[in-house]
């Protein structure tokens, strides 16, 4: 179903975390990277794979680096789960399941052990935000002050419906007693993404856990401190061993093992369209386990003559760079009626002049660096697509410095529909910017996409707000808003970018 959320984004949340912010000299000027004065950055406790509530080496005893995008570095040697290791893991899980207290624990007592397991996710939120910004390059503050807290506000959410799961009593047309019994799913893999660590763990493990299932959770390679360390915390909680157990690998191994696994009974998955439909494959082949994919998307964001010409600038720019561009719903089409095209335009090139890039540790920068050298390299290919084919660089276009993976917000403008830089997501800070006349010409170009994960509509008309909203295949519909996420409210894709809702 569709999700349409109506409402003035000022970026509250945003301003507060500059309220908020501490005095931490992390950062110079020109690209250089100063060491911080204020902030520990904290020693890398957990480093093994966490199966059956204990820190175990990998069967084949090897492991992996964890790089710093900052500058390239080992942060540290991580171990490299596989098959074998994938294995224990769902063993462990299918002991706690069919066996343990969890599943049969009321589920008061689930949701009071979850509200002990978000007390300590807080309490651990400075070291937690740290090694978030270490491994992904995430702004240090921004996690301390969102991305933790929004996953200890998520724990609690679903331990307040751990005791609120019912059926219904059927009224039945025969003399029969019918009734529905609504039950847990049995051990679940949970494949998590590189750019939300920490945000995503919660939306996958915390439903999980209030309806009494057990997990095999697999972080991405880039990204596999705070997962282990949040096994760490599940077990001081006081979740039973067996119920959550995180496994650091790769894709083709520990997470083709889990989407292939004969004795996992769901999977879920958030990543790219391309992995998504071998997790389908693989789940499909082996034992027909249920799939739910939110995957990628290149969501248009549809700003109309009458929209207030600063917030529809903010609206856009943000919504391309917050967390870098390196996220599944950036807004990176933007179409703008021509009435108030060059406006916005000469808007958008102001705020990418202010934009900061430095160290994710330094209060005063904007953006980090990307993920890898990996994905550096990618959205640096994409930019030069945009180049050759045509379309006209308003600002960026390269990258920042010369250590580490940093990349100046890029803005296209006079872009077509048929280019490489408007077709295919890049998941970077590259902003494809093109003018429109009519709804109807807006609403069949913002269409033109293989995807379908979310959309963004700025106007005062709420003719036009509910026309488009109602034309626009995309799972969740933003107006006057962007990236207007509760607890309360499901979000998930149309067409490839996946289907399930998170």
């Amino acid at each position: 179903k569709q999700q349409l959320f109506i409402e003035v984004w000022r970026l509250k949340a945003v301003r507060k975390t500059e309220k908020r912010k501490k005095e931490i000299m992390a950062g110079g000027s020109n690209g250089s990277l100063a060491p911080s004065s204020t902030i520990k950055i904290p020693e890398i406790k957990f480093t093994k794979l966490f199966i059956n509530g204990e820190f175990i080496d990998a069967v084949s005893g090897k492991t992996f680096e964890t790089i710093d995008p900052r500058n390239g570095e080992v942060i540290a040697r991580v171990a490299e789960g596989d098959k074998e290791d994938v294995d224990l893991a769902v063993k462990a899980a299918r002991e706690a399941f069919d066996h343990g207290p969890w599943p049969r624990l009321p589920g008061c007592e689930r949701g009071r052990i979850m509200m002990k397991l978000a007390d300590l996710v807080e309490e651990h939120a400075e070291e937690l935000a740290a090694l978030d910004a270490m491994d992904a390059g995430k702004l240090y503050v921004m996690g301390k002050s969102m991305d933790i807290p929004a996953g200890a506000r998520n724990l609690r959410y679903y331990a307040g419906a751990a005791d609120k799961i019912h059926g219904e009593t059927l009224k039945m047309s025969r003399a029969l007693h019918g009734y529905t019994l609504r039950e847990p799913v049995g051990v679940v893999g949970h494949i998590i993404p590189w750019n939300f660590p920490s945000s995503m763990f919660f939306m996958k493990v915390s439903p999980a856990l209030a309806a009494g299932c057990t997990m095999v959770v697999k972080p991405a390679e880039q990204t596999p401190l705070s997962a282990l360390y949040y096994g760490h915390l599940s077990k001081l909680a006081g979740i039973p061993d067996g119920v959550i157990n995180v496994i650091t690998g790769f894709g083709p191994t520990a997470g083709a093992a889990i989407a292939s696994h004969m004795d996992i009974d769901k999977v879920s998955f958030t990543g790219s369209t391309e992995v998504g439909r071998l997790v389908m494959q693989a789940a499909a082949m082996s034992n027909l386990k249920q799939v739910s994919l939110e995957l990628g998307g290149k969501s248009p964001i549809i700003i109309f003559d009458d929209a207030d010409v600063e917030v529809a600038a903010d609206l856009a720019f943000r919504g391309i760079l917050y967390n870098k561009g390196e996220i599944c719903v950036a807004g990176s089409r933007v179409f703008v009626q021509e009435g108030i095209y060059d406006q916005v335009v000469e808007k958008l090139k102001q705020k990418a002049n202010n934009w900061v890039i430095g160290d994710p540790f330094d209060p005063k920068v904007n953006q980090g660096p990307q993920v890898d050298k990996r994905q550096f390299e990618k959205i640096l290919s994409y930019i030069e697509h945009g180049k050759r084919e045509g379309a006209k660089l308003l600002c960026g276009g390269n990258r920042y410095g010369e250590k580490g993976y940093f990349i100046h917000p890029t803005i296209f403008t006079d872009v077509q529909d048929n280019m490489v830089i408007a077709r295919e997501e890049i998941f970077g800070p590259v902003l494809s910017l093109m003018k429109f006349k009519t709804m109807e010409e807006a609403i069949e170009r913002a269409n033109n996409t293989r995807y379908g994960l979310a959309a963004g509509i700025v106007t005062k008309n709420i003719d036009t707000a509910n026309t488009v909203s109602r034309s626009i295949r995309a799972g969740i519909i933003w107006i006057n808003c962007y990236f207007a996420f509760d607890n309360d409210c499901p979000y998930g894709g149309y067409k490839m970018s996946g289907f399930g809702r998170d």
